[in-house]
C-alpha cells in the first residue's frame, strides 16, 4: 500500500528539485501518461482498502494504462484527431470514481469507529 505512495512522493520531489525539462512536443503524451498512472495508483489504493489488491494486476495495469494512453495520443496526433481527449475522459472518470469510493470507505470506517466508542 505504501510503495505506490512512496513512489509518487519521490516523483513529486524529483520534479520540484531537479531541472529536468520535457520537450514541448512530448507534453501531451506525458500529461496523459501521468493521468493514467494516477488512475492506476488510486485504483491500487482502492483495491488495498477493499482487500482485493494484487501486485501483479497493479504493475501490469500501471504499465499497460500508460502505454495505452500514450499510444492513443500518438495515434491521434498522427491522424489529426484529438484521440487524447478520449483517454483524458476515460482515465479522468475512473480517477474520480476511485477517489469517491476511497472517500466512502474512509467515511464508513470513521463512522464505525465513532459508533464503537
Amino acid at each position: 500500500m505504501w510503495l505506490p505512495l512512496f513512489g509518487l512522493l519521490i516523483g513529486i520531489l524529483l520534479g520540484f528539485f531537479t531541472e529536468i525539462r520535457v520537450p514541448a512536443e512530448y507534453t501531451q503524451y506525458l500529461s496523459i501518461a501521468v493521468l493514467a498512472a494516477l488512475d492506476t495508483l488510486f485504483g491500487g489504493i482502492r483495491a488495498h482498502l477493499q482487500s482485493t489488491f494484487d501486485d501483479r494486476v497493479f504493475i501490469s495495469g500501471f504499465f499497460f494504462n500508460i502505454i495505452l494512453a500514450a499510444s492513443l495520443a500518438f495515434l491521434g496526433v498522427n491522424l489529426g484527431v484529438d484521440l487524447y481527449l478520449a483517454a483524458i475522459f476515460a482515465f479522468g472518470v475512473r480517477l474520480f470514481n476511485n477517489i469517491a469510493i476511497i472517500r466512502r470507505i474512509f467515511l464508513t470506517k470513521w463512522s464505525e469507529k465513532r459508533k464503537n466508542k
